[in-house]
């Protein structure tokens, strides 16, 4: 697949946008590691290559195994995770399938138990953003394999 076009040059004014919110979930105290799982399993979800290539690989230059990587779209068929990663992808999930009630009471109280208010709100502010990357990479078919993560050499 050829990308169609690339935004970042298209419109600059709202790459710089986009990128000042995802800037400010990478400043808000959530765990980096976390919100790699996050972001590559709300573009698992979304279907992203994009960003599936991007945040495995950032994953990875950060110590991710590639065990937890390989089996992350089947996290509930593990051991391999935290309680408190198992909340945040339960709520990425729902966050990301949002519809109706797909944000029970329930899931909400389960990551209420693993995240201080601000954390949930940060944690649902990166949700929004990998989710708004997406949605800028898939119809304009940005195209993976050419991201490298910043000082290091992963692939």
């Amino acid at each position: 697949m050829n990308e169609r076009l690339d935004f970042k040059k298209a419109s600059p004014e709202a790459y710089k946008a986009m990128a000042a919110v995802e800037n400010y979930v990478r400043q808000s105290g959530v765990d980096h590691a976390l919100l790699e799982l996050v972001k590559t399993r709300v573009s698992q979800i979304n279907g992203c290559a994009y960003c599936l290539d991007m945040h495995t690989k950032d994953a990875r230059a950060n110590g991710e195994s590639e065990q937890r990587l390989f089996v992350l779209s089947e996290w509930r068929e593990t051991s391999f995770y935290s309680d408190k990663e198992r909340a945040a992808l339960a709520w990425a999930e729902a966050v990301t399938r949002i519809s109706g009630d797909a944000v029970s009471d329930e899931l909400f109280a389960e990551a209420r138990r693993h995240f201080d208010e601000k954390s949930l709100v940060d944690l649902t502010l990166a949700i929004i953003a990998i989710n708004g990357w997406n949605r800028l990479a898939l119809p304009f078919r940005s195209e993976p394999g050419s991201y490298r993560p910043k000082g290091a050499d992963a692939g």
